[in-house]
């Protein structure tokens, strides 16, 4: 067995939180058959196995009673190259922003506006990442997965992923697929993204005219590196809450209470809220309770200010929801996985 599971490890360096948490064990697969060990090690031990790739969209409540399985796999490649259009596939472990810019690298463009998105490939799909007016769907070609159920690949379409809002039938369906390789249909040359008012804001006080998706990437690092803190100086899990759906009747109720309010008429007749201007509309930018606390730039971000546990933080995220809940009648749901005890562990893969 070419795995090595290693006992008692802590999980501070795998979650981007920071929040210090143990796993009973800790391996890392960097192919598929150091997957399927992991399996059967799991199985031996009589333990759930919680997979994770940048730990980027989790937080850790508390101890992990689980075998932990990092995935660790690399490898990128150009499945196809006809005229324009060319296919290309990751391997679940490669971080994501560093295979945005190989893309680019290749003179291939529609994940510009995807850059400086923490995590890695294999956990895109599960949340249907998204930003700056691009989701994974828009751009996905196909993945290859593993039935934790009956240990069998199996390839997955864009109709069988059953893509929507952050969500998939991978994090529907938690527990059972283990994505192992993601392909995406990219392009050489085409119409660029531009339909975000900042980003073109941005554009033009760089001076560019005619960007090209690497102009594009580069604004976006830009925004984001200023509205978003780094993990690495101050822990957190990005965007916190997601943007909330609500009834045109509501929308249009609290748009009488509120002029400012930040919302975005659906196809379905729906109405999309910015829950950030709603937590900070209720007063909670900047709120700070020990070490963990809310970004002062950014409402919608959560920060660990060094010793917050991932119990801390959730309870300020209780607090948040249920202020927005008697403050506007809307439910904030909560993006990132929440893992601290068996029962959830079977929940988490990112």
């Amino acid at each position: 067995m070419s795995l090595n599971v290693e006992a008692d490890v802590s999980l501070q360096p795998f979650n981007t939180f920071g929040v210090a948490t143990r796993a009973r064990y800790l391996a890392h697969a960097h192919d598929d058959a150091e997957v399927g060990e992991a399996l059967q090690a799991a199985k031996r031990l009589q333990l759930p196995l919680l997979v994770i790739g940048g730990g980027s969209n989790l937080l850790l409540t508390g101890d992990v009673e689980a075998l932990v399985l990092r995935m660790a796999s690399r490898g990128l490649r150009i499945v196809s190259s006809q005229g324009d259009a060319v296919l290309v596939e990751a391997e679940a472990g490669e971080p994501w922003h560093p295979f945005v810019q190989w893309t680019l690298e290749q003179g291939l463009q529609g994940l510009e506006n995807l850059s400086l998105i923490p995590g890695t490939v294999g956990a895109a799909p599960m949340q249907n990442v998204g930003a700056y007016g691009v989701e994974i769907k828009d751009v996905f070609a196909g993945l290859t997965a593993l039935d934790r159920h009956t240990g069998e690949l199996r390839e997955f379409t864009l109709d069988e992923c059953e893509f929507a809002y952050r969500d998939s039938r991978f994090k529907r369906e938690a527990g059972r697929w283990l994505i192992l390789r993601v392909r995406f249909a990219l392009a050489r040359a085409g119409a660029l993204r531009l339909d975000y008012g900042p980003l073109r804001q941005r554009l033009a006080e760089q001076g560019v005219s005619e960007p090209t998706a690497s102009d594009v990437s580069r604004a976006i690092c830009s925004i984001r590196s200023e509205k978003l803190p780094d993990p690495a100086v101050l822990g957190n899990a990005g965007s916190f809450f997601k943007n909330p759906l609500v009834s045109a009747d509501l929308a249009a109720q609290l748009r009488v209470e509120h002029a400012d309010l930040v919302a975005y008429p659906q196809a379905d007749g729906q109405v999309k809220l910015a829950a950030g201007w709603l937590i900070e509309k209720a007063g909670w930018k900047g709120f700070r309770d020990g070490d963990a606390g809310v970004h002062r730039q950014q409402a919608l971000v959560l920060v660990n200010y060094g010793g917050a546990t991932g119990a801390q933080l959730l309870a300020l995220a209780r607090r948040i929801q249920a202020d927005i809940q008697a403050r506007f009648g809307v439910s904030l749901e909560i993006e990132p996985n929440i893992v601290g005890c068996v029962a959830r562990v079977w929940q988490c893969r990112l």
